[in-house]
Order: structure tokens, then C-alpha cells, then sequence
């Protein structure tokens, strides 16, 4: 089955062909997604997305099915024709919040985040400031956004609406007591599986884009697009590592414990309809705040001085969000050249994934999925640092390929020897963790 995939990402909007028989991408397309601006307040350029999805889907052909994956923390307000009342809201819009009462992190899961990276502060904040939200039909997560234009068809989706909305209850699998507070149970659609086929393409795209009346799936949060293959391929404890702007671990079978909302823990729901312990931080843009536009790379010699020398970057390069919020990051010293750096920068990418993982009481092997997949230093110090076995993703393609999993069965991951922890890299783990835990 040839699926073309939607992947709406914060950094960039691509569509991809994936052949499920073979499990392998073709004719990727990719916009930057540059945030508009203009108008009441900083938004997502829908229209440009569209116009260059449906350039994509025109150029890919054949397509047996459609399957789309967004990122969290967006939702669109439409009315009954399916058209926004008000532009979609970029989530790192610092919006005010200090009047907004959120139900407890015991009954959603969803922490307390800044911006505007709960949905449900989003909704509070635009039905008090903007009239046009009283016109609204349906409050639509971003990836049921997408597949509503395609097919005419609202729906609600667990793994969108469950990802730190405010808006959900993981362990009943119905809307939160906000969303009754509000008044706005009404506004939210039928709850379909992700995998669930909402309709066949409109006819007039069906037209536009010459694929005919193709099946459009449901569609997915993009952290759990990554999970969903290794749910159907694995048994047992196990997480997954979705890595991009955004560092999401997720353990399956994780040991039972509370869970701390003050350090972007939260509680996700998978496409199974399943809560999992959850935690995140901002490992893609931190990555990218630190390289500066450079082509950083790591030499094993690199990677011996700067471990003999205990080059450090202690957290965090993104203080908004993670489980070391508020700090100011720092080096505790200067590396001498970009290798230096390029391993030191992986290292502190590595040890705040462990910091992430041991929150959450992960357990068993380590599956990391996206870029950071291809980065060897990340990879080995992640396993010293959790003393568990790393296996690295064969590609980049997690969230892509995850999602056109969705609309047909294809391979599944296989389980490798992976990365085992080296112990002349658990002596820098300690000794980082040491520095973070004095402060120093």
C-alpha cells in the first residue's frame, strides 16, 4: 500500500509517499513552517499549508490512502462549514493565564505549561478575548483539523486530545470536568480511532489532485505516530524516544508512581486508547540554539578530551519547558573547538533524555526514533546514562512511517542487539548529575 503522509511539525510541514510493503519514504515535500505575525495575535499560515499539501499529494501518484500527523498542542476553532473563526494560535504565543483554572494533574494528566501549550488555557483565553469563538461548530485537535478538510468530516481522536490538552481524562477516556465547566462538551466531535477511516478524499480534491475518492485515516499526535509501530511489534516494558523540536519519552509498562507536573511530566494516551507516562523537553530547538547554524560534528578524539577534561553544558538552553525548568544554562568550561562542542552538546542532550526516562520509571530497552537516532554520542551516552540498552531508529522516519501504519499493515520493527551502557561513559553521567543536582 503507497500511503502519502501529512506530517505537520512546528519546524517544518512535509508529505511524504511511504510503500508499506517496503517501509521506505519517497518524493518527501517539505515547507518551512513560519509562523504569521500579523493579525490578532501569532498564528499558523493554514491557507500556505494547504496550498503546499495539496501541491504535494497532486505530485504523488499513486496514492492507495492518506494519513496525517501533527504536532500537540494546537487546536482550530471552525464553524459548521468546516472554516475558521479565528486563526489558529501558535502555542508558544506567550498568552495570559493567570485568571485560568485548569483541573487537576491527577484527572488529566496535563501539567501546567507556559504559552500557550495547553489547549484548554488556549480555548479559555481566545472564547474571553474574541467574540468570533462563540461562532465555533467544533473545536478541532491539529491533526483532525487536516483530515477534516479533506474529508468533511469532524472528529475527535485520543491521542491529540490527550496530549496535555487539560481537555481529556487518560483514565476514563472522555472529556474533562473543564470541558463541561466551559460549556464546551458540545463543541467536541465523536471520538474515531486513529486508525479509524473518516471518509474517502472530497470529491473536488479528489479532482484537484487527480488521487480519485482515496481513504483518509483518522490521524495522529506525531509522538505517538513513532510509538504506535513498536505498540504492535513489542510486548513487555519498553519506551520510546521521539525525537524533533520536541525530545518525547514515553514508557510502556513503566512502574507505577506519581508523576511530577512541575517537570513537564504529563500523561499521554496512545492510539491503542492506553495513558503513558510521558515527559519532554525542547531537545530539537535546544539543539539547534547551541549549533548556530553550524555543521557540528564529534571526533572520537573530541569525545576523549572533552570526556578527560569534563566539558559539561548543564541545563537547561531552553528554561520554558522540561524537567529543569527556569535554569540558566552554562558551560563548566569552554570547549576548545567545534568537535568539543559538537560532544558535549550531544552528551547534555543524552543526559537530559535519562533525566526525562527516570521520571517516568522507564523500563527496558530504549528506542530512539528521529534525528537524534543518527547521533552516536547522543546513543551511547543515553545508555550509560539509564545503564539500559539504546536502539537507535534505522532512519527518520518515525513519525512518517508510524502514521502510515495507520492505513494498512506493513513491517514492523524488528528488535536489534542495540547499544549497551560503556562504562568509561558512566563516570561523566555521575559526574553530571552531580553539577545539576548542586546547582553548581
Amino acid at each position: 500500500m503507497r500511503v502519502a503522509v501529512i506530517d505537520i511539525g512546528k519546524t517544518n510541514v512535509k508529505v511524504a509517499l511511504v510503500d508499506t510493503a517496503t517501509m521506505v519514504e519517497s518524493g518527501i515535500r517539505k515547507l518551512p513552517n513560519v509562523v504569521d505575525r500579523s493579525g490578532p495575535y501569532p498564528h499558523y499560515r493554514t491557507e500556505e499549508h494547504w496550498a503546499f499539501i495539496l501541491e504535494a499529494l497532486s505530485a504523488l501518484h499513486p496514492v492507495d490512502a492518506i494519513s496525517v500527523a501533527a504536532h500537540g498542542a494546537t487546536a482550530a476553532l471552525v464553524d459548521a462549514a468546516g472554516d475558521l473563526v479565528l486563526p489558529i494560535l501558535d502555542y508558544e504565543h506567550p498568552i495570559n493565564t493567570d485568571d485560568y483554572d485548569p483541573p487537576p494533574f491527577e484527572e488529566t494528566g496535563s501539567p501546567r505549561l507556559g504559552m500557550g501549550l495547553n489547549v484548554g488555557a488556549q480555548l479559555w483565553w481566545q472564547f474571553r478575548h474574541f467574540p468570533q469563538a462563540r461562532q465555533a461548530a467544533h473545536v478541532l485537535t491539529y491533526p483532525q483539523y487536516w483530515t477534516m478538510r479533506l474529508t468533511g468530516v469532524a472528529a475527535c481522536e485520543a491521542t491529540s486530545i490527550g496530549c496535555h490538552t487539560d481537555l481529556w481524562r487518560p483514565d476514563r477516556g472522555e472529556p474533562s470536568s473543564l470541558v463541561d465547566r466551559m460549556g464546551w462538551r458540545s463543541l467536541i466531535p465523536p471520538l474515531r480511532r486513529a486508525d479509524e477511516v473518516l471518509g474517502p478524499l472530497r470529491p473536488d480534491l479528489a479532482e484537484r489532485t487527480g488521487l480519485g475518492a482515496v481513504p483518509v485515516t483518522c490521524g495522529i499526535h506525531d509522538s505517538n505516530a513513532s510509538l504506535y509501530p513498536h505498540l504492535l511489534a513489542r510486548k513487555g516494558s519498553f519506551s520510546v524516544v521521539s525525537t524533533g523540536t520536541w525530545v518525547v519519552c514515553m514508557a510502556v509498562g513503566a512502574g507505577k508512581g506519581p508523576l511530577d507536573p512541575a517537570r513537564d511530566t504529563l500523561v499521554n494516551v496512545d492510539a491503542q486508547g492506553h495513558p503513558v507516562p510521558s515527559a519532554r523537553f525542547m531537545g530539537g530547538r535546544e539543539y539547534e540554539v547551541i549549533r548556530a547554524g553550524r555543521d557540528l560534528r564529534a571526533t572520537p578524539d573530541a569525545v576523549q578530551r572533552v570526556l578527560s577534561r569534563g566539558v559539561m553544558l548543564l541545563p537547561a538552553v531552553e528554561p520554558g519547558s522540561g524537567p529543569f525548568r527556569d535554569r540558566k544554562a552554562r558551560w563548566t568550561l569552554d570547549p576548545q573547538d567545534d568537535g568539543e562542542e559538537a560532544a558535549a552538546l550531544a552528551f547534555y542532550l543524552a543526559m537530559m533524555t535519562a533525566e526525562c526516562l527516570s521520571m517516568i520509571r522507564a523500563a527496558g530497552p530504549i528506542v530512539v526514533e528521529g534525528p537524534f537516532a543518527a547521533n552516536g554520542e547522543y546513543a551511547a551516552m543515553l545508555a550509560a546514562a539509564t545503564g539500559r540498552v539504546v536502539e537507535p531508529s534505522a532512519g527518520f522516519t518515525g513519525t512518517a512511517l508510524g502514521a502510515a501504519l495507520l492505513a494498512g499493515p506493513g513491517p514492523l520493527p524488528q528488535s536489534g542487539a542495540g547499544i549497551a551502557p560503556a562504562p568509561d561513559l558512566a563516570a561523566y553521567a555521575a559526574a553530571w548529575r552531580a553539577k545539576v543536582e548542586d546547582g553548581r
